[in-house]
């Protein structure tokens, strides 16, 4: 459970250091995104999710 909130902590900090140092640049991912088809978002997603296993999965062994 402890592993899972430092995850869920790290989470924060990524996406609110995105925020509170590049806002503009935020704001055109998420119009840029808006715009992508929902498969290539759904492509994108399951591709961020196998690599965020393979990292804990070589980490954690």
């Amino acid at each position: 459970m402890d592993d899972l909130l430092v995850a869920v902590g790290l989470v924060l900090v990524i996406e609110g250091l995105l925020w509170a140092v590049a806002p503009r640049f935020g704001r055109r991912m998420l119009e840029t995104a808006s715009e992508m088809p929902e498969s290539s978002l759904r492509t994108a997603g399951a591709i961020a999710v196998a690599a965020g296993v393979f990292i804990v999965w070589l980490i954690r062994g």
